[in-house]
């Protein structure tokens, strides 16, 4: 079933619980499904699996940063509202890779791309980048990658 209308089914059961935040972070994803589609180029088709997970990636990404800039800040009670919704996103996202598995299936890319050093980064980053997509964070594959590559060449 599309996202869109999963979010559809659960807004309403939102509504109905009145749970406030669980309310608007639906709503708010709902809201940048429906302008994905109607952007322009377009044509007001139905967002693709994929689509949706990056779109799923970006708002729990904003979610994370605006939750640790607030407690850089001390705004906890802002913070506590951002990590509430991030939590809720999360729900959508497919499950994220522990640190261990991460790392088995980052060594194991780099050994099939032939990575050498920190040289290689690029090339092992676009691989990683495009099999573990909305399996783990993009900087925590960047910093697993590099201390991997840097590893290997002492």
């Amino acid at each position: 079933m599309p996202l869109k209308e999963t979010l559809d089914a659960v807004i309403k059961q939102a509504m109905l619980a009145k749970d406030k935040v669980r309310l608007t972070t639906l709503r708010s994803l709902k809201s940048q499904i429906m302008l994905a589609e109607t952007a322009e180029g377009a044509h007001g088709a139905a967002l693709t699996p994929d689509a949706e997970l990056k779109l799923l990636n970006k708002a729990a990404k904003q979610r994370r940063d605006a939750a640790t800039i607030y407690k850089e800040q001390f705004r906890s009670e802002l913070e506590a509202n951002e990590l509430a919704e991030l939590a809720i996103i999360e729900e959508y996202l497919p499950q994220q890779l522990t640190e261990a598995d991460l790392v088995e299936r980052l060594v194991h890319i780099i050994q099939r791309v032939g990575a050498q050093g920190p040289s290689d980064l690029g090339k092992v980053m676009g691989v990683a980048a495009r099999e573990l997509s909305g399996q783990a964070d993009g900087k925590m594959i960047s910093q697993v990658v590099s201390n991997l590559l840097n590893n290997t060449n002492q």
